[in-house]
């Protein structure tokens, strides 16, 4: 993971705008992409022109990842997500709390999930199998990535900064700004805690209607 986070880093450095785009993509996809390692380094080497260009870039990649799920599974249907979804990492049970979450909460099932960790890689799946609108999955999805988004930029802006005040040499290799992000996390280790909190809810919510 480390290595991989180094590379996440260094794209995100050297490609600003078109990493931020294409690793957000992939966090709202299956694929094992951590928002926390894209947006506070793309937000802070930005700052200079402001976060809203990130957020923006951040946001719309989300969607498209999004989206991209939405329409396979509504394509692929259900079947086949849970026979080849043990690949990814997509167990049958994964997928019933998702859609039993979907079901009970509706559109804002959308846009909570957005918010909550391992639930925002596979809300698309279901959303997608039982044919949600997809005007109004886009809508909810781009409304809580944009939070999730903004959340994350303002982190990499103000706690970033200080970091590289001290360590104006960061830029030069990728592993001291994860050592930055390490460093400063305090805040990112506290959201998380209140979103694991908010997962177990979750479990316990769609455990009963999942068994």
């Amino acid at each position: 993971m480390g290595h991989f986070a180094n590379f996440c880093l260094a794209w995100v450095q050297q490609h600003v705008y078109l990493g931020t785009f294409l690793f957000m993509a992939m966090e709202s996809s299956i694929l094992p992409v951590p928002s926390e390692l894209v947006i506070p380094p793309a937000a802070f080497i930005a700052s200079k022109d402001g976060i809203v260009g990130i957020i923006a870039v951040g946001t719309a990649g989300s969607w498209f990842g999004s989206a991209v799920m939405y329409w396979l599974s509504r394509w692929l249907g259900r079947v086949f997500i849970l026979n080849f979804g043990k690949y990814v990492m997509i167990s049958e049970e994964k997928l019933e709390r998702a859609e039993h979450w979907l079901h009970r909460y509706e559109a804002g099932g959308i846009f909570f999930a957005r918010l909550l960790p391992v639930i925002r890689h596979l809300i698309s799946i279901p959303a997608g199998i039982i044919r949600m609108s997809f005007g109004v999955f886009s809508a909810f999805t781009i409304l809580g990535a944009g939070i999730w988004c903004t959340v994350l930029a303002i982190y990499g802006r103000q706690v970033l900064g200080k970091y590289a005040a001290v360590h104006p040499d960061w830029a030069q290799d990728p592993t001291h700004l994860r050592q930055a992000i390490q460093a400063q996390s305090h805040p990112l280790i506290l959201g998380v805690l209140i979103l694991c909190i908010l997962y177990f809810i979750f479990i316990k919510l769609t455990t009963k209607k999942a068994a």
